[in-house]
């Protein structure tokens, strides 16, 4: 069975495992290391190379190694394979599909963006098998996504179509590292969500904090989540309106909070749902738990 090595660059985390033509991660190919914005560019090369070349060092012997399926934070230049991760200061124009190459000489190595491949992987083996018009999405570090329409990936002319975290929210007036305002990501990602919390008194500093605290009712902690649910919710509202998806997956650390901000986001969507078709649209966890990421990147090699 051929197998492919994913490499998942994130904001807070580099991963790769080796990934079977069945969307299947193998645990002992799994590795990790951090990334973060305080990180400089050598640390953070260092860091994919590592990750990367200890998965391949368990490639079982007469195994095929089929290529290297990659998906990064945005924003990216697909065709000549840079990526500029919003997060990750010390990177832009990086790049990064001609480091990953140099270990794999003369196989494809094929570069996405990060929401792209979860998307991908949710219609492949996860929530959104049989469903050709969806939206993966992660809320996160960042606030990403992706956009499967007809049955196809639309990754744009480069590569940064459902680019939702950078879509403006009505009524928010948050300043966005990519230079805008009232992005959803400068809204709802998790460590901004802890910033507001914290800014009108509550003493933690995590976003696993921050779900605890709403757990035991903490008054701050239930307005933030709440207004983290609100703000995706109307940004998916306006996206449903736009691409007429049937499904929407959420996955990502902090969509795993509480439950209930999936309730959250659903009511926001139903006050804005003036047409039957945006009402139609049914927003679900994510079926893949933490392994999405990495079994959309090896998507882009074994699906090509």
């Amino acid at each position: 069975m051929p197998l492919a090595l994913a490499v998942d660059f994130g904001g807070t985390k580099v991963e790769a495992a080796l990934v079977d033509e069945n969307g299947a991660v193998l645990p002992e190919s799994r590795f990790r290391a951090p990334t973060g914005a305080a990180s400089d560019s050598q640390t953070l090369a260092d860091a994919v190379d590592g990750v990367a070349t200890r998965a391949l060092a368990t490639l079982p012997a007469g195994a095929e190694l089929a290529g290297v399926g990659i998906g990064s934070a945005g924003p990216i230049e697909v065709g000549p394979g840079l990526v500029s991760p919003l997060n990750v200061p010390a990177w832009r124009g990086h790049p990064l599909r001609t480091q990953l190459e140099t270990l794999v000489p003369g196989l494809p190595v094929r570069l996405q963006m990060d929401g792209l491949c979860i998307t991908i992987a949710e219609h492949w083996i996860g929530a959104g098998r049989g469903i050709d018009n969806l939206m993966g999405m992660v809320v996160s570090t960042g606030v990403g996504g992706g956009l499967i329409l007809g049955g196809r990936p639309q990754p744009g002319p480069t590569g940064n179509a459902g680019h939702i975290g950078h879509i403006e929210v009505g009524g928010y007036d948050e300043p966005c590292l990519c230079g805008g305002t009232g992005c959803l990501e400068a809204v709802a990602s998790g460590p901004k969500t802890v910033e507001w919390a914290r800014r009108q008194g509550w003493q933690g500093s995590t976003g696993e904090e921050l779900a605890a605290a709403y757990e035991a009712g903490d008054q701050i902690a239930r307005a933030a989540i709440e207004r983290c649910g609100r703000a995706l919710g109307q940004a998916l509202a306006s996206a449903t309106a736009l691409a007429d998806l049937e499904l929407i997956a959420i996955g990502g650390g902090f969509s795993k909070a509480t439950p209930e901000l999936f309730t959250i986001i659903r009511e926001t969507m139903a006050a804005r749902a003036g047409w039957d078709f945006v009402a139609k649209v049914r927003v679900v966890p994510s079926a893949l738990s933490g392994d999405g990421p990495l079994a959309g990147a090896a998507a882009l090699i074994h699906l090509g």
